[in-house]
């Protein structure tokens, strides 16, 4: 048996009117000092007044957000006592509104606890939306929570299916004007979700037309959207829905290997974005599954236009897709050319090999990796190198 759980969706121009709807007294938004900035946080708060509610701004989420950062907004709303939580922002907003929610809801409970096994019993003071301000971690759409431990240099990968978002608010408005840079970064996050959740060992029928659509999407209008910014309309609102769409996939389905060496590798080199650094391992982690002779690629392949005669021959259509994309759109495809260097790469292998053996989405792979093999392909990845093991 298994299951499929998603938000309820209100998506395209205007989304974020729907605020005006909400019953209850108070809100608490849960965002970061760069969204506070821009007055996205104003945007949603004038919203919030419309719907005669209340509200207060936490914007302390940092990049990757840490374990006693959300204990500080925990403690924040159960000091406000709201009954609507609103994660705005990129995965790090969204995520640390989930686990504040949680740690609100069950203020006992240890962050680093959270886990789909236990009941948490959810929404006895509050529900959650999360609003998406770039398009690409697709948090919006799921119940996984991505937390930092300072103190082990590592990446937590928890989740509870009650913490998947009440609402998810997918307005174009908020990702109109995002730079080149974070465009491309966000936008290549999607383009690893939808492979990874298609390929993973969890595929199902009710996720793989989602990962399709959204792989095919990112594919037509990332390249767009990042050469011509806010004049492309439509390749942003693409983007943006293509970003939620793969993001339902991630509860429904799961990603693999890719994700678990970018979790290990962007907990210990902390100035790569998470997307840039997945993405990077994309191409060395489709080419290993396929040398097991599990790959599921073929699909994938097709739907970009690049149809293959088996999986091997679709294995190095999609890595080389992959890499061209994402030099289409400025991203490093290579370790070395993310900026990291050979003895920085051997001081941390051992630590970041340890921190990949331990990640669930490591499981999730088709091919599940022996310790030296991990190695392999943190070296191979350096490199730039085809994966022929």
């Amino acid at each position: 048996m298994w299951f499929f759980k998603c938000p309820e969706f209100f998506f395209g121009e205007d989304a974020l009117s729907q605020l005006e709807m909400l019953p209850g007294k108070r809100a608490f938004i849960v965002t970061d000092a760069n969204i506070a900035k821009l007055g996205f946080a104003d945007l949603v708060q004038k919203a919030l007044a419309d719907a005669n509610l209340d509200s207060q701004v936490f914007a302390e989420v940092e990049p990757d957000p840490s374990l006693q950062t959300v204990q500080r907004g925990a403690d924040a709303m159960l000091a406000y006592e709201p009954d609507w939580i609103i994660g705005l922002g990129g995965g790090s907003s969204m995520d640390a509104a989930k686990a504040m929610w949680i740690l609100y809801e069950r203020p006992g409970i240890e962050p680093e606890s959270i886990s789909p096994m236990e009941d948490l019993g959810l929404r006895q003071k509050a529900r959650l939306i999360c609003i998406p301000t770039t398009a690409g971690t697709g948090s919006e759409s799921n119940y996984g929570i991505v937390l930092t431990d300072t103190a082990e240099k590592r990446k937590l990968t928890l989740g509870s299916r009650e913490a998947t978002p009440d609402i998810a608010i997918v307005d174009p408005v908020f990702t109109k004007n995002l730079p080149a840079f974070i465009t491309a970064d966000t936008g290549i996050d999607v383009w690893s979700h939808a492979i990874e959740a298609y390929s993973c060992g969890w595929a199902n029928d009710f996720t793989d037309g989602l990962c399709l659509q959204a792989a095919r999407m990112v594919f037509n209008y990332l390249p767009r959207a990042v050469a011509n910014g806010p004049d492309d309309e439509e390749a942003r609102e693409k983007m943006a829905n293509a970003a939620s769409i793969a993001g339902i996939t991630l509860g429904n389905s799961q990603v693999a290997l890719a994700h678990a060496l970018g979790h290990s590798a962007g907990a210990m080199f902390k100035t790569i974005p998470h997307g840039r650094i997945t993405a990077i391992f994309l191409p060395y982690t489709v080419e290993f599954v396929a040398n097991g002779g599990v790959g599921r690629y073929a699909d994938l392949a097709a739907m970009i236009g690049q149809p293959a005669n088996d999986e091997m021959e679709a294995a190095q259509k999609l890595s080389s897709a992959t890499r061209n994309l994402m030099q289409t759109v400025n991203l490093p495809t290579s370790l070395q050319e993310a900026g990291i260097s050979a003895t920085e790469l051997e001081e941390k292998m051992e630590t970041l090999c340890e921190h990949v053996m331990i990640d669930a989405n490591t499981l999730m792979s088709r091919r599940i990796p022996e310790l030296d093999e991990i190695e392999k392909l943190f070296q191979y990845a350096f490199d730039g190198r085809s994966v022929d093991f």
